[in-house]
């Protein structure tokens, strides 16, 4: 379905353990990385992204053990970013921030970029974002900004958000929402994102990074989905012709 939405890349964003997917997670065998990456080369797509879990609920070295592991995996599979969501629970800010400077410097040995997206809590919008990329303190850390996700988490404005950091993103998740705690599973342009005046701001700040796509409205068939993620991809180059 990626594929024949007219799709080349593709990102290993939600792990699932009771399908016997882990996708970089610390559980990946060295067959099963060997298997997702055959099966991905098979479909004629790349990967690039893989989605971090940073278990903060455990003693630091073993925090620190189990991302590192997972950065590994990324790196076997030839992937060029890491994104981590952030971190929602304020007790545990001190610790995921000590694991994050960790990684940053584990994954720029290795040739991949750490990043974390607008999630809510301590990466809900600008503020705690810059707190974020102070507390950590690596360049190799930077952020994949997700319009959608600061107004289904925060209310506020995507574009106003992005000024005081567009300079440190990277890359870019493509996501509408309608409302805060909104569906976010839309088609583009249904919602509140104001996706031109966003790409404006960041091609401003020389952007130049991956746009992923990650929301579609769900079909009644797969071909109906499918058909939803190429309009959202055909909606996206209309856009970025424009700014």
């Amino acid at each position: 379905g990626t594929k024949a939405a007219g799709y080349r890349i593709t990102g290993l964003l939600t792990a699932s353990a009771a399908k016997g997917e882990p996708l970089i997670g610390s559980a990946a065998t060295a067959e099963y990385l060997a298997t997702i990456k055959q099966k991905i080369a098979a479909r004629g797509l790349q990967a690039n992204l893989g989605a971090l879990r940073i278990k903060n609920a455990i003693p630091l070295a073993a925090a620190i053990a189990d991302t590192r592991q997972q950065i590994a995996n990324a790196h076997t599979l030839g992937l060029q970013f890491t994104l981590t969501f952030g971190v929602d629970r304020r007790e545990h800010y001190a610790q995921y921030f000590k694991v994050l400077a960790d990684a940053a410097a584990f994954a720029q040995e290795r040739g991949i970029k750490l990043v974390m997206k607008p999630h809510g809590g301590g990466s809900g919008a600008s503020t705690e974002i810059l707190n974020a990329l102070k507390a950590v303190g690596h360049p190799n850390f930077k952020i994949w900004y997700d319009a959608g996700n600061i107004i289904h988490y925060t209310g506020k404005d995507p574009v106003a958000e992005l000024a005081p950091i567009a300079a440190h993103v990277t890359g870019f998740c493509a996501k509408d929402c309608g409302a805060p705690k909104g569906d976010v599973m839309i088609q583009f342009g249904t919602g509140k994102v104001d996706f031109a005046a966003v790409f404006r701001k960041l091609k401003s700040a020389g952007f130049n990074g991956p746009i992923m796509v990650e929301s579609c409205k769900i079909g009644a068939t797969a071909a109906e989905t499918t058909a939803n993620a190429r309009a959202n991809r055909l909606y996206l180059e209309q856009v970025l012709a424009s700014v």
